[in-house]
């Protein structure tokens, strides 16, 4: 029996592109919401000339990136710099729950589209957008993308190599976070609302999303006057707050390959102690407890690979959690899609359509179960503008002539 999906009934008028505000969108529509994405084809999301064509083809309708942020939205196409294309958009406004943007600040005052002017149309409307600095201060029209706005965060120099640059958390971190702390907060909002009745304007600063991981290391500074740095040491993945060994990742049988092990305290070393009890340097003395772990973690690290060495990742895995030890494969793609049961057993990959190919790929889904709801991809991300009519008829109940006339005015 299908369960109902918790946002169904709900409708979001979708401005934003790239990744930040369509990883919240993409929440929100696999939760049930009618997620209508505004595009223009005079300056499409920059997602969709990905390289990655879907199908061995590139194109608009075929990118790898766009298709996995944009699942289960509409798309309509509407030029808000046309005075009936933006009558359009208001009118679309004027039925929608939620307006959501990742311009840069003002983009949309400019339109006529600010806060007080939402509300003027539908007074209970939740607005939120997504900016690097937020919409006050000093830096309000600064732009940023994922690694700027993760450098001034603070998190770039907190990863990297030490002594070498300072190197960010992949490509685009915080345009992630940016999205899902949007999401956290526009339910926070449609709660708000069926308590009150009262809308508002959600104003998310990407760069705040990223302090709030540094938050230990910020605290450190209030309190103990303690700039952070990347340590000389330890080394490589070994732990240093709380300073515990081993701690680590580990080569293992194969080309790049690798299993993380963890032993946190000396319970955990005890049962590692099991698990590799028929190697007798597990019994030294001098790692019997933490601290002398750490001190010689080097000769540690070295016997540890070298029992690793001629395992593969997952046959350390299996074998060290039997006992109770905290260890992970270091998982290439193709181990999680095609190899590894765990996702398998939660149907965490779940197949859709594509709107253009008419072909079936896979792709995640999201990652929690609901015992009395749940979430669904019900459909891959739209071609550009191909549900204008559909959206226009069935959500503005226009007339077919009228539609047409947009077009021929290049308002659509």
């Amino acid at each position: 029996m299908n369960k109902p999906l918790p946002l169904s009934g709900l409708r979001v008028l979708d401005f934003t592109h790239i990744v930040a505000g369509p990883q919240c969108t993409r929440i929100l529509g696999d939760m049930g919401a009618q997620v209508i994405k505004v595009e223009t084809e005079q300056a499409l999301d920059s997602l969709r000339m990905s390289p990655s064509g879907i199908g061995g083809k590139a194109g608009p309708n075929r990118s790898g990136l766009f298709e996995y942020f944009n699942r289960n939205k509409l798309s309509v196409s509407i030029n808000a710099l046309h005075p009936s294309g933006l009558a359009v958009i208001k009118k679309l406004l004027a039925v929608s729950d939620i307006v959501i943007e990742n311009f840069s600040s003002k983009v949309l005052e400019r339109w006529g589209l600010s806060y007080e002017e939402q509300i003027t149309i539908k007074p209970d409307i939740i607005y939120t957008s997504i900016t690097g600095f937020g919409h006050n201060g000093r830096d309000r029209e600064y732009s940023t993308w994922g690694p700027t706005a993760q450098a001034l965060s603070g998190l770039t120099l907190m990863s990297g190599l030490p002594g070498e640059r300072p190197a960010g958390w992949g490509f685009s971190f915080l345009d992630h976070t940016a999205g899902y702390n949007a999401a956290i907060a526009i339910l926070m909002a449609l709660h708000h609302r069926n308590n009150t009745g009262e809308g508002q304007w959600l104003d998310l600063s990407q760069i705040e999303t990223g302090m709030v991981l540094a938050g230990p290391q910020i605290l450190d500074y209030t309190v103990n006057n303690n700039p952070y740095r990347r340590e000389g040491t330890p080394p490589g993945n070994r732990s240093i707050h709380p300073r515990v060994a081993p701690y680590n990742t580990y080569r293992c049988k194969g080309v790049d390959k690798w299993c993380a092990i963890t032993v946190s305290d000396n319970r955990h070393w005890g049962k590692f102690q099991s698990a590799l009890n028929s190697e007798s340097w597990v019994h030294d003395e001098k790692f019997n407890d933490n601290e002398s772990r750490v001190k010689n973690e080097n000769e540690l690290d070295a016997l540890i690979e070298k029992w690793t060495s001629d395992k593969t990742p997952h046959e350390v895995m299996h074998w060290l959690q039997s006992f109770g030890v905290a260890a992970g494969a270091v998982q290439t793609n193709a181990d999680k899609v095609e190899r590894d049961p765990q996702l398998r057993a939660r149907d965490f990959f779940v197949e859709f359509l594509h709107r253009e190919i008419d072909e079936h790929y896979e792709t995640d889904q999201f990652p929690a179960k609901f015992s009395k709801t749940s979430h669904s991809v019900r459909q891959g991300s739209p071609p550009v503008g191909a549900d204008t009519r559909e959206v226009l008829r069935n959500v503005l109940s226009m007339s077919d002539e009228d539609i047409t006339l947009l077009y021929e005015e290049a308002a659509l």
